[in-house]
């Protein structure tokens, strides 16, 4: 009877289950060795449930025949570490939960290169964050899932595992890691350490017990997990860091500084000896602290003699800072780099090195901010804010291999599955202690620049299909007032930018506008053309409306009291709500006015080529970005114009990178017309440049076009992917210039045929092949 009702019980998870279903193995927690529950009572185990908590799990397999490939499916909550035999097979497995406000991920590793044939160790080590966070939502308990099946083989986690509570983990709570962030500080006490654990043989007699069982796959409060939709960390390896031992007469502590060759997501690698035992060393970087917060550090406390503890949450920085006890002697200082499984390519430079330096710096910021999730800073907050995301996923579409398309795709999936029943869309996501909703930045995240974007560079349709639906519920909470404009929205915190001279009414009726361009787009894409008709005419309304507020000079809304907002003069520019005949007036408002943050910049300068003032969307950038792009420490770009500044000022945030975007798209001029750059547009504009080049991979293929002006002539160097087109609109200053393309003048066969044609610039279509032009 038992056996039959475990049968039904399986199928009905599996009718159930979103995602792979595993009837066989179970989620096993942890007894405490200070108790030994009879039933289940795991939740009220303060010391194996408890915020912080690690638990070792372990179990031996005997394996006849190791299987060429054997997948094992596993979860936790929240981190793991995965060694077989002694070998470490994962470092740092795991996502953080939420792909919806119920459901978690789960790793699918191919383990069959560690086994061999006979005895077999397996051991994981759990890292249960055990609080909310602004990218993290709870179960609230602490759990492993692990199942490896072939033909003779069969791991799955269930009694005859055995566990405990690591004892040398613990939070270093004093002060406590800010309140935004999931994972705790950690503090390792080597002197109660497990020595060998992942490979001893007697387990009882490290104090561990059988693993508690509890439940099948989908049962809370883990519930349903899906397939990790990202690679695995890539995994630099050790490296060594140069350090310095400064030493200060009367002080209890020395510092030992050891530099970063950038500012990188790493785990520190310590070698010690100490003459005592019980030393706290101090384990921070430059940014565990900024102008406002304590981040995140952790400590360590010694045994006696010679050690090494690398600390296994991973930090950021551009240094490694320790607080040293005298009569202990730090003897190495090593980091390994972790990151997002991804190339950062050398995809730009230009005859001015201050944009070669702004696009390495905002690389390297794009690069520290994406993990589990894109986040705005990684020290701070780890947080998927979604104006920060437009951001990053710009950028990466033009400087990393294409593997990062899966975390744009997995961040697009979780803001519209996270959607509230009432309509709401919020960010960040995923959550455990933040729901709040910021108008402008969700409007922004499913608009021309977000979600529209991620298509045309990506073709996946599948994911627009996904998300249309929770786009079409979304804006219809927003609605016109009596004069046929945007509605004032509030949110539940009416952010518009950071600094001041914010006219919200404006900025979100462009916000508004955009993101019902990219909604009537979506619609078009997946056949609903009724509905893309009925978001044209809310726009055409709300164009109409918008241009009852231009005043000759500049556009205010009637409520707005402040300074004139040059954000909204660029949204109204870009939006195309603002024609020909205001770019004057809005160019010289622009020469003068500087409100908008290190983030919005991005499209003044963008608005500013439009305006058909690239060398002035140039000259501006580097005004504003100067400090931060000349910046001899830092390797990343700031949150604000200055260190410490609007927003805490952090060294490193994810929005301010948006120039590269810029010279990507209007400077080099690639863009594509139609979706995954079937079709796709080069219209260099020079903007004072002698020379530029840009080399990426598309997902048609790499794509690079390289432009000089040189002896009164421009030249252009062009590769076109196999099955792509290029529509190359030629410079205006090249009117009545003959052009040669690969050394000939007869440009039949280039005539531009395509439906992108336009009538104001002349165009030539260039098939699959490469091309040296010269006009």
């Amino acid at each position: 009877m038992k056996f039959m009702l475990k049968k039904i019980i399986s199928s009905i998870v599996v009718l159930l289950s979103v995602s792979t279903t595993f009837a066989d193995a179970m989620w096993i927690s942890a007894r405490s060795n200070e108790r030994q529950p009879t039933s289940w009572s795991y939740v009220q185990d303060a010391n194996a449930n408890k915020r912080g908590a690690w638990v070792a799990f372990r179990k031996n397999v005997d394996i006849a025949k190791v299987p060429s490939k054997l997948l094992a499916k596993i979860a936790v909550d929240s981190k793991y570490w995965l060694w077989i035999n002694g070998k470490l097979a994962v470092f740092e497995g795991g996502l953080k939960r939420g792909p919806n406000p119920q459901e978690g991920y789960y790793d699918e590793i191919d383990i069959a290169p560690w086994l061999k044939q006979g005895k077999n160790q397996i051991a994981v080590l759990v890292w249960f964050f055990g609080r909310e966070g602004f990218s993290h939502k709870s179960s609230g308990k602490l759990g492993l899932f692990f199942e490896a099946q072939a033909e003779g083989v069969k791991i799955i986690s269930d009694s005859s595992w055995f566990a405990r509570v690591h004892p040398a983990y613990s939070s270093a709570d004093n002060p406590p890691a800010n309140y935004r962030l999931a994972e705790s500080n950690i503090c390792f006490d080597a002197r109660k350490d497990i020595p060998n654990w992942q490979t001893a043989d007697n387990l009882t007699q490290l104090g561990f017990l059988p693993a508690f069982r509890y439940g099948y796959w989908g049962s809370a409060p883990w519930n349903n997990h899906q397939k990790r939709p990202i690679p695995m960390w890539k995994n630099f390896g050790v490296k060594d860091a140069e350090f310095t031992v400064i030493e200060k007469a009367g002080k209890t502590n020395k510092t030992v500084i050891a530099k970063l060759p950038y500012n990188m997501q790493m785990t520190p690698i310590i070698t010690l000896f100490d003459h005592g035992c019980g030393a706290k060393i101090d384990i921070q970087t430059d940014h565990s602290h900024d102008a406002v917060e304590v981040n995140l550090r952790a400590e360590y406390i010694t045994k006696h003699g010679k050690q090494t503890y690398e600390s296994l949450g991973w930090l950021n920085g551009e240094k490694i800072i320790l607080k040293v006890p005298h009569g202990v002697d730090v003897l190495a200082v090593q980091y390994r780099e972790t990151g997002y499984n991804t190339e950062i390519l050398e995809t730009f430079s230009c005859s001015d090195d201050f944009y070669n330096r702004l696009w390495k710096k905002a690389q390297r910021t794009l690069y520290v901010n994406i993990r589990d999730n894109f986040f705005d800073c990684p020290e701070r907050e780890r947080a998927q804010w979604w104006l920060d995301t437009v951001f990053l996923m710009g950028e990466a579409f033009y400087t990393l291999t294409p593997s990062s398309h899966q975390l744009m795709r997995k961040a697009i999936r979780e803001l519209v599955a996270w959607q509230k029943p009432n309509g709401v869309l919020f960010s960040p996501i995923p959550a455990g202690n933040w729901f709040g909703e910021l108008p402008g930045q969700i409007l922004s995240s499913i608009g021309r620049y977000g979600f529209w974007n991620y298509y045309m560079n990506t073709g996946d349709i599948e994911t627009i299909a996904i998300a249309y639906p929770h786009v079409k519920k979304y804006l219809s909470l927003w609605k016109l007032d009596a004069d046929g404009f945007t509605a004032f929205r509030k949110g539940d915190w009416t952010w518009g930018d950071w600094g001041q001279n914010k006219d919200y009414r404006l900025l979100f009726g462009a916000w508004h506008y955009l993101a019902l361009e990219a909604a009537a787009n979506m619609a078009e894409a997946l056949n609903k053309p009724q509905d893309a008709v009925e978001y044209r005419k809310i726009m055409a309304s709300i164009k109409t409306a918008y241009n009852k507020y231009w005043n000759g000079k500049e556009y205010r809304h009637p409520t707005y009291k402040d300074l004139t907002d040059d954000r909204v003069q660029a949204l109204a520019v870009l939006a195309g709500i603002a024609d020909e005949s205001k770019y004057d007036a809005i160019y010289k408002f622009l020469q003068n006015n500087f409100h908008a943050s290190a983030g919005m910049e991005k499209y003044v300068m963008e608005s500013l080529v439009v305006l058909g003032k690239p060398e002035y969307a140039l000259e501006r950038a580097k005004k504003r970005y100067s400090e931060m792009v000349n910046d001899p420490i830092h390797t990343t770009l700031y949150e604000s114009w200055e260190i410490g500044g609007d927003g805490g000022g952090s060294t490193n945030h994810a929005w301010s990178g948006g120039a590269l975007i810029v010279i990507a798209q209007h400077i080099c001029g690639l863009y594509p017309l139609e979706p995954a750059w079937k079709t796709f547009k080069i219209e260099p504009t020079p903007a004072g440049l002698q020379n530029a080049t840009i080399a990426f991979p598309s997902v048609a293929g790499e794509i690079k076009s390289a432009f000089k002006s040189e002896g009164g002539k421009f030249y252009m160097s062009i590769t076109v992917p196999q099955s792509t087109t290029a529509v190359l609109y030629l410079p205006t200053f090249t009117n009545g210039k003959e052009i040669k393309i690969n050394g000939s003048t007869d440009l039949t066969k280039f005539a531009n045929k395509t439906k992108f044609q336009n009538p104001k610039k002349r165009s030539l279509a260039l098939p699959a092949g490469e091309y040296k032009i010269e006009m």
